[in-house]
């Protein structure tokens, strides 16, 4: 049985937003959508799900639609649903945030800590769709950006649009006072180049030979500020993020928080493997 693509709805018209790019995107992939509510105490729940069933239905008849409530804090239930499940997507703010912020509690808790890829649904209505035709993802040094790549390669394929792939560096590091960067390249032999970190990266995970059409761009300069500048034409931004040593959960690091609180489109934070 396919695993589903797991969405979390709350009647928020973030959660709305979201769950119209999971209709979209369980079309792409073929795989059925699971509808999921969660919260403690609350007597709306039912009336919450059948609204975002009929969206669905009216959206994408022949998707496989499931749902269920949970009576449960929303970032633990999605996360243990997130163990089984495609990917997990959720609206940038849900009802019980409050006014003013960029990022929900709960998405920024989900992102940090799930087990599959965490769609965080952003930006205005015409960032959402296929406007673009184009998938940006940011290509680390470290392990990270294994699965990540591999996710952009995939969300490429099936959209059938070109890949860009960034990846920054730093050419001095900082003050006396702080410690380099971990992505400084010190002029030492045993240091690959940005190029180079840049094709291994890529290198394994493309499929057969002009599949999908990719786009290297190395950029000496701050992370946050190219790949904010890359999501204002793009569909989805797909980063990754690394497991912590001794932690339950992801290390989203500065550059995946700026993101997932300013990014003008989709963000997929995918993690390490």
């Amino acid at each position: 049985m396919t695993i589903p693509l797991v969405v979390g709805v709350d009647g928020s018209r973030t959660g709305m937003e979201a769950l119209d790019w999971a209709v979209d995107e369980a079309v792409r992939h073929g795989v059925p959508l699971h509808l999921l509510h969660a919260a403690t105490g609350e007597s709306e729940a039912p009336e919450v799900i059948e609204t975002a069933a009929l969206r669905v239905a009216e959206r994408a008849p022949s998707v496989p639609l499931t749902s269920e409530v949970v009576q449960d804090d929303p970032a633990v239930a999605l996360v243990d649903r997130g163990r089984n499940a495609f990917a997990l997507v959720l609206g940038s703010r849900g009802l019980g945030d409050l006014a003013g912020m960029l990022l929900g509690s709960v998405s920024l808790a989900v992102a940090a800590r799930a087990d599959c890829p965490v769609v965080v649904v952003r930006g205005a209505a015409e960032n959402r769709g296929a406007r673009f035709e184009r998938i940006v993802v940011g290509v680390d040094e470290g392990e990270s950006s294994g699965t990540a790549v591999w996710f952009a390669y995939r969300e490429a394929r099936v959209r059938g649009c070109p890949l860009l792939a960034v990846h920054t560096w730093s050419r001095r590091p900082g003050p006396l006072s702080v410690a380099p960067p971990r992505n400084w390249y010190a002029p030492q032999a045993t240091r690959r180049s940005p190029a180079a970190v840049l094709d291994d990266a890529l290198g394994e995970a493309a499929g057969p030979s002009g599949e999908v059409v990719v786009t290297r761009q190395v950029i000496e300069g701050p992370a946050r500020r190219a790949l904010l500048d890359a999501a204002a034409e793009t569909d989805l931004l797909v980063v990754g993020a690394r497991r912590r040593q001794g932690h339950t959960g992801l290390q989203l690091g500065l550059v995946n928080h700026a993101l997932l609180h300013h990014a003008p489109c989709p963000v997929a934070v995918v993690p390490q493997i």
